[in-house]
Formats: structure tokens, sequence, C-alpha cells
């Protein structure tokens, strides 16, 4: 029996059907993503699972309440930062990294309106969501992390749920910041260009390259990345040796805090107070500046909007006489506006603790 017969036969079975691909419609959405991918999410959004901590931090700065559940569990000083109802949330995992995982039954059963790729587009970044939509059978939105289309992917992610007054709001900070900060950059003589050593790991001697996602923050800052070495893909912290580090002489050290890690947060005094490290320019002079990290690193991991107060707190750092800003004033604004807190005195001197030029 052909399909044609089958509806002449029972008419009312195709009105059904009908009236079924009706309601659909009316209660879906056809999109592409910027990825370029057609993708069918629900009309109204109510519930979002990010697969890493760039999405994740995006939709915190949205829509906190639309979060389906965490990536990983904050430590009691990024917690004391964060919206309680945020930290209360069931931790679903991550795919990012290294040694993250995430549960496929868990997630399944927080019923996500759909899952949020924040990052990388190439061929391979699409091929692993479609493999996502395929494992969990929930659909796969792509968004662009590249720092410089923030202010659109702000845009693009509030008008699919539903906060566009609040995305645009967003977008415009971020927008006038890299604007600004690209015309102070481009007003410094190549001559004044500051060298500069991104320190990671518990000895400092892990780094990335120039063009790395993890140091997009360096070079947008107009800092002369002093790690010659070949850019790592992925999750980065290529290893150096010390003796490279003698040779190449940074000017600035700034310090990564791994919270995440057994004694993370040490590696800062060990740079500072290991004699050896004062064979060292930077540290010889003591320029060597903790990250702030709470409640999001400012320079990295993850590599979302965190970094877009981390490119005014490094341009103003490295060129204080072209990026006349008051740090902390800054500070306050990006934190009451992003993160919907503000600031006590305390809190300010913690976030900045080792951060900024000793008067």
């Amino acid at each position: 029996m052909t399909d044609r017969s089958f509806f002449r036969i029972v008419p009312a079975i195709a009105s059904a059907l009908a009236c079924a691909s009706l309601l659909s419609a009316a209660t879906s959405n056809t999109i592409t993503d910027m990825a370029g991918r057609t993708v069918t999410i629900p009309l109204e959004i109510k519930s979002v699972y990010s697969i890493s901590p760039m999405g994740a931090v995006m939709m915190y700065t949205l829509a906190p309440s639309k979060i389906t559940g965490l990536v990983y569990m904050p430590d009691d000083e990024e917690k004391a930062l964060l919206l309680n109802a945020f930290v209360k949330k069931p931790v679903l995992g991550g795919l990012f990294g290294k040694n993250t995982t995430a549960n496929p039954e868990v997630i399944i059963k927080a019923h996500p309106d759909f899952v949020l790729s924040v990052g990388n587009l190439e061929k391979t970044d699409i091929s692993g969501a479609e493999r996502i939509h395929e494992q969990l059978g929930i659909p796969v939105v792509m968004v662009n992390g590249n720092l410089k289309l923030i202010d659109s992917a702000y845009r693009f992610l509030g008008g699919l749920i539903g906060e566009v007054d609040r995305a645009d709001t967003l977008a415009r900070y971020c927008r006038a910041v890299l604007n600004q900060t690209d015309s102070i950059v481009a007003a410094i003589p190549s001559e004044k260009k500051v060298r500069i050593y991104y320190a990671e790991g518990l000895d400092g001697l892990q780094t990335d390259s120039k063009g790395s996602m993890h140091t997009e923050i360096l070079d947008r800052a107009g800092g002369i990345n002093v790690a010659d070495i070949p850019l790592l893909q992925g999750y980065g912290r290529s290893a150096v040796s010390f003796e490279q580090l003698l040779v190449w002489q940074p000017a600035i050290i700034i310090v990564c805090l791994d919270h995440g890690y057994a004694h993370g947060t040490e590696n800062f005094a060990r740079i500072t107070s290991d004699p050896s490290w004062h064979m060292i320019t930077a540290v010889k002079n003591g320029s060597v500046y903790q990250i702030p990290s709470l409640p999001f690193n400012w320079i990295d991991r993850p590599p979302s909007v965190n970094r877009i107060i981390g490119l005014r707190w490094l341009t103003n750092l490295l060129y204080p006489d072209y990026c006349k800003i008051a740090i902390r004033d800054e500070t306050r604004r990006f934190y009451a506006l992003f993160y919907r807190r503000k600031l006590s005195d305390e809190e300010l001197n913690h976030v900045l603790m080792n951060a900024v030029r000793k008067p």
C-alpha cells in the first residue's frame, strides 16, 4: 500500500499527523548555529547544559537560572563570589581539558533543552558535536569562542535563550573594551613593547606560545610572548626548561593560579622566593604578578568572557602610561555587570592580591 492510498483510506490519521506537525512547529525553532549547522531546539529555552567552562561562564553571565548543572565543582574561594543558587546545582561533568568526563545518563535525566558547545568551530569540533548529539539525543548548538567575536556570540546566544537585552548590554561592554584596547596598543611604539612570560603549572615551567587560545590576551594586550616554542593545540601547557627562561629573560611574569590542583595557589610564592628565579630579570626587578582568578581566571582556563576584564588588567599592567584606567574601579564595574556581584573592599583586595603594581 502506498503512502497516498493509505491517507485516502485513513483520513483521520492524516489529519492527526498534520496537527502534530503544526504543534511541533509551534513549539520548536530551527536555527543555524555559528558553525553553520542546522539545529532544531525548543522555542522556549528553560535549561541549557554546557560541555565546557567556556560556555558555562557565558551562561552564568547571561542567565544563571537556565544552567542545567555544573561542569565542575568550584572550590570554596570561587564559591564565595558565585550565586548560591548556581553552586547548589548538580555537577554533571563536562568534555574539556584533560581527564574530564560527563555521564550521559545523568545529562539525559537532567533534560536540558540543548547542549552548548563554545569554542573552536573546526571540522573536528563539528564532528565532536555531532557525536554528542547522537549519544545524548539532545540538540547541540555550537558558538564561536574567538575573543574578537565575543559580542556576536553573546547576541547569538542571548537570542536563543530569550535574553536579548541582557546579551546586548554585555556585548556592548565587550566590544568597547576590545576597540579601546586595539587603539591603545596601536599607539605603543614597537621598542616599548614588553616581553612577558606566562607561568603555568605547579613549578611555573609550563606555558603556551603565541597564537594559542590560551595566550590570546597576551597578544591582544600588546605583550611580546617570550615563549618561542611550537604551538600546542587543545589543552596546551607546553613544558619548558629553566635554561630557556634564562635565555628569554622576560621583563614581566604573570603567574597562573591552579585552583583545581593541590597546592596550586603556591606557585606565585615559589617563583618569587626561589633564589634561582632571581636570575631572571622580571623576578629580580619585582615584576611578577599573580593573575586574578576568582571566581574565574582573568587570562585563561576557561578562555571565556572573564578574559575581557583580564584584557583591561593586563594592558594597564604592561602599559600604564598608555592604558590609564583605575583597575580597582574597573573590576568593581565588571563584577557588578557580568557576575551580579558588588565587591566589598575585602573581596576586591583578595581578587587583586599580588596582581597590581605597588605604589
